[in-house]
């Protein structure tokens, strides 16, 4: 795994925006690279994302005890026993649980104070209403899109949107 230690509250939680950006690259984007690293004929492999905002399929470490918390353990024995939507679906609550456990582990050995965390709770909030806002945006571009190539006609009646 990578040896970088976040010691301040804007650097663990940089570390898991890059942690999650990575696996959710490789639940989505790159998925049909992530599907077949998955086999199930190979031993316990693991999800790892890192900071870097990159994705791994690996063995677990092999230190005793591991430097940081351990993601799911075999996430390749169930992908060809199930749907692959419900196999990538599991995978993502285990790998949501690892980046989870990361941050508490960082957290907890740095002993954050209050004033850390309420700190950290800001810029969460922050940059999930930017998000959203950037997710709103995108959208109304392109419902706007499709009423300029004629694609759709958009009335609004009773308070509501409705194709036409």
């Amino acid at each position: 795994m990578d040896a970088y230690n976040p010691r301040t509250v804007e650097e663990v939680f940089r570390d898991f925006k890059g942690r999650r950006a990575g696996m959710i690259k490789a639940l989505t984007t790159d998925v049909g690279e992530f599907f077949q690293q998955c086999d199930p004929e190979k031993e316990n492999l693991c999800l790892y994302g890192f900071p870097s905002e990159q994705w791994e399929v690996n063995l677990p470490a092999e230190e005793v005890p591991p430097e940081l918390p351990e993601p799911a353990l075999g996430i390749n024995f169930a992908r060809d026993g199930m749907q692959e939507r419900d196999w990538l679906s599991l995978v993502a609550v285990h790998s949501d649980a690892w980046l989870l456990s990361v941050a508490f582990y960082f957290g907890s050995r740095f002993g954050f104070y209050k004033t850390d965390r309420m700190r950290l709770m800001m810029v969460s909030k922050r940059k999930m209403r930017m998000s959203m806002e950037r997710h709103y945006v995108g959208l109304v571009g392109r419902i706007m899109q499709m009423m300029n190539s004629g694609f759709a006609v958009i009335s609004v009646r009773n308070g509501s949107m409705e194709n036409v």
